[in-house]
């Protein structure tokens, strides 16, 4: 078995739930590990590319349990590491409805816009199923130490979940869209367990509310910027187009092209500049209130460290065409994990073999025949 590489440094300065700088002793946490490389990445995803070419996809299923094998079993913590054990037919089975019915969906829009409508409601009605039972299977199929983990919601707090917040969300112009948010999040942590030991999900709606309104503040922040930087050479420019042309028609044609080009341009420096802080903060408030048994998980992901990540991942992979993708993956993961702690309230060792033998005692849980993964 590999060793993770515990080198950190003793004394890291965090933040609590109110944002009140505090020293923890690195000797109180159990941090996360990540021990894999790009190179030995590098073969599995290259080959699971050429055989989802040659087959048409349908290898897609089992590249995606090679992929997470690997992820996982060279995640690391407290000496011990995980695993997934999904079945690739359950995958491709999940792949195959998703796609009949997302293609029936099309096809139904194409003809006509009523039977697009009639045909999506029974969509929404199975989508919150679907997405239960793919958040039971990853659960279910994943183990750290031997043990496996487990997922006990209800299938009504699924449909409040996927069905009810979205549209709530979208009825109010995604005012609501930060609750429904972390609904999701709580139903996804809160209801997860490892073996017999639940999860808990103490983040509050506000916090999703001020993540949301700082990531928007930031937004409106860069269109000023960008409207200032290049407003007046876009003005200029469609001017210059519109003098140009000997048709109307074809001057309003361009500069709907140049609107379009700006806020593509919004929208791809807003991602990459925005996103990562966005990312991090919300990964930093999730597991910052997860708990595990009354074990504290933690987060001190850095937005500019993401960034930094990000934009080299980009770059590397525009240069090689591609090939340095799961070099990328590897960094971003890498990244993520060696940000993230376990705060254990005793002995970690003793937790998880009381845990096991609980879980022998009430009987292992098994994936039901019908459970899919659509990929979520």
């Amino acid at each position: 078995m590999k060793q993770a590489d515990w080198g950190r440094s003793s004394v890291h300065v965090l933040e609590n739930n109110n944002n009140q700088g505090f020293i923890k002793s690195m000797d109180d946490k159990k941090p996360f590990s990540f021990t894999g490389t790009g190179s030995e990445y590098f073969k599995i995803w290259i080959v699971n590319l050429m055989l989802t070419i040659v087959t048409f996809g349908i290898y897609s299923a089992w590249a995606k349990v090679r992929r997470l094998q690997y992820f996982y079993r060279n995640t690391w913590l407290n000496e011990a590491n995980f695993d997934y054990h999904g079945d690739p037919t359950a995958i491709l089975k999940g792949r195959v409805l998703a796609v009949i019915l997302f293609s029936m969906y099309n096809v139904s829009g194409g003809l006509s816009p009523i039977w697009g409508l009639i045909f999506l409601i029974p969509l929404m009605l199975v989508m919150p199923v679907l997405l239960y039972k793919s958040l039971r299977f990853r659960a279910i199929n994943s183990s750290y130490s031997g043990l496996r983990f487990g997922f006990s919601a209800k299938l009504s707090e699924s449909y409040k979940t996927f069905l009810l917040w979205p549209i709530l969300a979208f009825l109010t112009l995604f005012a609501l869209a930060p609750s429904a948010h972390h609904r999701f999040r709580r139903f996804q942590h809160g209801h997860a367990r490892f073996g017999t030991s639940p999860f808990q999900f103490s983040a509050r709606i506000g916090s999703f509310y001020a993540l949301y309104g700082k990531t928007l503040l930031l937004m409106l922040g860069l269109l000023a910027v960008l409207t200032l930087a290049f407003g007046g050479g876009f003005a200029t420019i469609s001017e210059l187009m519109s003098r140009g042309a000997a048709d109307p028609d074809e001057s309003k044609a361009a500069m709907a092209g140049i609107f379009m080009l700006a806020t593509f341009l919004v929208f791809v420096l807003g991602t990459l500049l925005i996103g990562p802080y966005f990312a991090s903060r919300l990964q930093n408030l999730v597991w910052g209130h997860t708990q595990l048994a009354g074990h504290r998980f933690g987060s001190n992901l850095g937005a500019r460290g993401l960034l930094w990540v990000r934009m080299t991942n980009l770059l590397g992979i525009l240069l090689t065409l591609g090939l340095f993708k799961p070099f990328a993956d590897v960094r971003l993961a890498r990244y993520r994990l060696e940000h993230m702690w376990l705060e254990p309230q005793g002995a970690l060792d003793e937790f998880v073999r009381d845990a096991e033998q609980e879980a022998a005692a009430f009987g292992e849980e098994a994936a039901e025949i019908f459970d899919v993964d659509i990929g979520l």
